[in-house]
C-alpha cells in the first residue's frame, strides 16, 4: 500500500543537502513526488512530498532523517499523510488567481493581505516574498500569491477588499487570473 510523507528540512546552506535530502528518499525506496526549496537568510529550508510502498518506509526516512540531523546539522521533520494528497490547483469549485502585492515594507503586510484573502475563503496555494533594495534606501517588500478563488466569488469583490487593504499599508496589490 502507497504511504505519503512531507518531509521538511532547514539547516545552514551548503552545497550538497538538495542531494543528501533526495537521496535519503531514494535510499528508503520512495519517490520524490513534490518539492519547494530555498534560500531564507543564511538558511536552506525545502519541504518535499515523497510516497513509497516499502516496508517499514516511516522507520527507515525517520532513522535517516536522524542520521543527516546528525551529521549535517539540519533539522528534519517527518509528517506522514493521512491518504492520499488533494487534487491538483486548482481544487474543484476554484478558479485560480495570482495576487502581486508591492510596497516600502512594515510590519503586517503579509498578515493583512491573507487575512484578506481568508475573509472571502480564499485558498493559499503558494506565497512567495521577498525585501529588496530600493533607490531611495527603503527596502520594497514584494509578495505574490497563486489563490484559489471560489467560483462563487465575484473577482470584483475579492479585488475591491485586495484594493483598500492595500491602500490602508501603503501597497499596490493587483488581481489577476493566473
Amino acid at each position: 500500500m502507497r504511504k505519503w510523507f512531507i518531509v521538511s528540512a532547514v539547516g545552514r546552506d551548503r552545497p550538497g543537502l538538495v542531494a543528501d535530502l533526495a537521496q535519503l528518499v531514494y535510499d528508503c525506496e520512495a519517490n520524490l513526488e513534490d518539492s519547494r526549496m530555498t534560500l531564507l537568510g543564511n538558511e536552506f529550508a525545502s519541504i518535499l512530498l515523497c510516497s513509497g510502498s516499502a516496508p517499514e518506509l516511516e522507520q527507515r526516512l525517520t532513522a535517516g532523517a536522524r542520521r543527516l540531523e546528525w551529521e549535517n546539522r539540519l533539522t528534519v521533520f517527518i509528517r506522514p499523510l493521512e491518504g492520499e494528497p488533494r487534487p491538483a490547483v486548482p481544487a474543484s469549485g476554484t478558479r485560480l488567481f495570482r495576487i502581486e502585492t508591492q510596497g516600502i515594507d512594515r510590519a503586517g503586510i503579509v498578515a493583512r493581505i491573507c487575512r484578506a484573502l481568508a475573509d472571502h475563503r480564499v485558498n493559499i496555494a503558494d506565497l512567495q516574498s521577498r525585501t529588496l533594495p530600493s533607490p531611495s534606501g527603503s527596502p520594497i517588500y514584494r509578495m505574490s500569491v497563486l489563490a484559489e478563488v471560489p467560483d462563487n466569488l465575484d473577482p470584483a469583490t475579492l479585488e475591491k477588499a485586495l484594493e483598500e487593504r492595500g491602500a490602508e499599508l501603503g501597497l499596490e496589490v493587483t488581481l489577476a487570473p493566473a
